[in-house]
């Protein structure tokens, strides 16, 4: 608990990195989203599945190749290309997003105290990709359409890499991140679905709030782009229509919305002690003020999502000690969705009361669909963005209000950021989470 003897200490953000549908870079996404340019397209990593998928916000620009991975001196750049034979294309995004942070924060020739800086990072649930059985299930028959199960732990598994494991445990892209910066303090992996960027995010602030750390990389890899996971999503989730024009598909609290739309990307930030941050001349994006989670399900495993989000944004708000006519703009989940955009309309008409129709709503799933577990850490660089260069960014595709969401949605490119912003995100098992961050004083 803090006291008057011992305060709660702040923290600052000082670093960030993304890889995104809209860039490899913040300073890549954020010409795209002054821009208003969509980063949806006819699927290109994924097969389409026919009357289904068509289309996502695909990472396209990055490939995996070292020079994605950002700013590196030569020992990294060695560190990095060994370990790519044990990294799936998610960890891969996250250490190319935390190396993007590091740099940025100004820790290339200065590295950070080892003992007194750590990680912590988001995931989905990984998956290996089809083709890592295929060898393994030829040699069981599957070629002649009497694939023999029995013969799989004695002939199959031998056909599988003997690093195939190390590739999709979640814990990697924390694991590596440390590992490659040397970061010895506290280490810990979140697979959270949508809400484990924003909650790395929280565990970190509140692990150097505390003293536990002076400076914590923190951020979170996913994708809804992947053979099994894009179809669990039409399984299980209502996507947009695949008729549609891929760059107008994507429809955050538009009254024809028709589904959200599925995409890949990462994000991290470098967060450390707002005075230490002062003293060594860091440039301060912003600093947290609050932050908060919730979960509400029923014993029938009925999930309340409005509740869960209006919880967490209250306790956010609380904690920052901000009323809603001060806050600046929302940085919705805004999944586009016909149910979950009322829901989180309705969690924000509840907690910021008459205020929720007049303070401006961005939402940036509008530009690249779903990132899965990377969506809330890549939004929240959008306005940490916005924050620095202003104006606030429009959403796109928001034509005709929704009655049962009446939010104002930004339909243009000149509204002031205002000084602090809410960030928002949940998962469809009513998991959420929330952060408060303004510009630093």
């Amino acid at each position: 608990m803090s006291s008057a003897a011992n305060p709660r200490r702040r923290v600052a953000i000082t670093g960030m990195g993304v890889v995104c549908p809209l860039g490899n870079s913040p300073s890549a996404m954020w010409e795209a989203l002054a821009a208003g340019r969509s980063g949806v397209d006819a699927l290109s990593l994924l097969p389409t599945l026919e009357g289904h998928v068509h289309y996502g916000g695909e990472a396209r620009d990055f490939t995996g190749a070292i020079g994605d991975f950002g700013e590196l001196n030569k020992t990294l750049k060695k560190s990095i290309r060994k370990a790519l034979k044990v990294m799936c294309r998610e960890t891969m995004m996250a250490i190319a997003v935390a190396q993007q942070a590091v740099s940025d924060a100004g820790f290339n020739e200065q590295p950070m105290d080892p003992d007194r800086s750590g990680v912590v990072f988001g995931s989905d649930y990984m998956l290996s990709p089809p083709a890592d059985f295929v060898d393994g299930m030829t040699k069981c028959g599957a070629e002649e359409n009497e694939f023999q199960y029995p013969r799989w732990g004695q002939d199959g598994l031998r056909e599988m890499s003997p690093l195939w494991m190390l590739k999709y445990l979640p814990n990697m892209p924390g694991s590596h991140i440390a590992i490659l910066n040397d970061l010895r303090g506290p280490n810990n992996s979140l697979t959270l679905r949508e809400i484990a960027g924003v909650m790395a995010i929280r565990e970190a602030a509140q692990t150097i709030e505390r003293g536990h750390a002076d400076r914590m990389i923190a951020g979170a890899t996913g994708t809804r782009i992947h053979s099994f996971k894009t179809i669990h999503a039409v399984q299980t989730e209502q996507l947009a229509d695949p008729t549609l024009d891929p760059t107008q598909a994507s429809r955050p609290f538009d009254a024809n919305r028709t589904g959200m739309v599925v995409g890949e990307g990462a994000g991290a930030l470098v967060l450390e002690e707002l005075e230490a941050a002062r003293q060594r001349g860091a440039t301060i994006y912003g600093e947290i003020l609050g932050t908060g989670s919730s979960t509400v399900a029923s014993t029938k495993l009925e999930n309340h999502r409005s509740k869960a989000l209006a919880n967490a944004a209250r306790h956010a708000m609380t904690e920052a000690n901000l009323s809603a006519d001060q806050l600046g703009h929302v940085n919705a989940h805004g999944l586009a969705t016909t149910a979950s955009d009322v829901e989180e309309a309705q969690a924000l008409g509840e907690v910021l009361g008459s205020a929720s129709k007049t303070v401006p709503v961005v939402a940036q799933k509008s530009y690249f669909g779903n990132l899965g577990a990377g969506s809330g850490v890549v939004e929240l660089v959008g306005s940490l963005l916005a924050l620095q260069h202003g104006p606030l960014f429009k959403t796109l595709n928001f034509e005709t209000p929704d009655s049962n969401a009446p939010l104002a949605v930004t339909t243009q490119n000149d509204l002031p950021t205002g000084n602090s912003f809410l960030k928002l995100c949940v998962t469809p098992q009513a998991q959420a989470a929330a952060l408060v961050i303004a510009r630093a004083d």
